[in-house]
């Protein structure tokens, strides 16, 4: 077999490169960490189908809603709808309407993202292969990674909007005189015009810091435990290399996945409890910064 007709796949080395690979709409690789010339494909299409399932399970419960019956479905979106508001009544009480609804949809949408992880890692990406195979593509240098909140694209543009949001209810509540007031004389402040004056450079960079760590924080943060728990699936596949291991795959996974639950959970739990306390501290006058 020829070099340029070789499978992609060949050992665990490329097996692993393979499956961090990304379908983008050029077939390249993005140049560097942050490259906005790079479309995602596979990212995109993973996210909208599974934000078009969860809006079409939520439209289905409404349309059929029965108090008195209420189907399975009905209950378990009940219970997260019940959960998350009871969060958002607990950190900001103030809250505008709006806020319970994107903490929802954060929390689900996240969970459902995260979810892709507990799929068999050859599953998704062997189906897309077979489905590039029948339109004449090469099925081995095919990329498809199933788990949007893997890619920093994901994660990023979630906490960006989140930071958006911050940026909004800052202003909102404080005016932008008092939103810029705060970068001015926090975390320090003094009643002495002098040492304001020499306090200032401080209190701005400060500020600035700890305003940027928010979506820094939020996005990578995601990101970063996804990443693991998808690197660990791929390690504990490539046990598939060697048959006399294949019985400890089988355990190692299933134990994983159990505990990878957890992580998936926690995961978007914390990305939408972080959200609202966020837009909670965002939502205080310049006097309870």
């Amino acid at each position: 077999m020829s070099e340029s007709n070789a499978p992609a796949i060949s050992n665990p080395v490329e097996y692993i490169q393979h499956h961090l690979g990304n379908m983008t709409h050029n077939g390249e690789r993005p140049a560097s960490l942050v490259d906005f010339s790079v479309f995602f494909v596979d990212t995109f299409v993973m996210s909208l189908i599974l934000a078009l399932a969860f809006a079409f399970a939520a439209w289905k419960v409404g349309k059929n809603l029965d108090p008195d019956k209420p189907t399975g479905m009905q209950n378990i979106l009940e219970t997260v709808v019940e959960f998350v508001n009871q969060q958002v009544k607990d950190i900001f009480p103030t809250a505008d309407k709006w806020v319970g609804p994107l903490a929802i949809t954060i929390f689900v949408w996240v969970a459902l993202m995260n979810t892709m992880d507990i799929i068999p890692v050859d599953l998704i990406p062997s189906l897309v292969a077979g489905v590039a195979g029948v339109f004449g593509y090469d099925p081995h240098h095919v990329y498809w990674k199933a788990v949007p909140t893997t890619n920093l694209d994901t994660t990023f543009a979630l906490a960006l909007l989140v930071f958006g949001l911050i940026i909004f209810y800052n202003i909102k509540h404080k005016g932008l005189f008092g939103y810029m007031k705060v970068f001015a004389t926090h975390p320090f402040s003094a009643s002495n015009p002098i040492v304001k004056v020499l306090l200032f450079p401080i209190n701005v960079v400060m500020t600035a810091i700890e305003e940027v760590a928010k979506p820094v924080s939020l996005g990578l943060r995601l990101f970063g435990n996804m990443f693991a728990g998808e690197l660990l699936f791929l390690l504990i596949a490539l046990l598939a290399f060697s048959y006399w291991a294949m019985p400890g795959q089988v355990v190692l996974g299933v134990l994983w996945s159990i505990f990878h639950i957890l992580v998936i959970l926690l995961q978007a739990f914390i990305f939408m409890l972080l959200t609202i306390v966020y837009l909670g501290l965002a939502s205080q006058g310049t006097d309870e910064h």
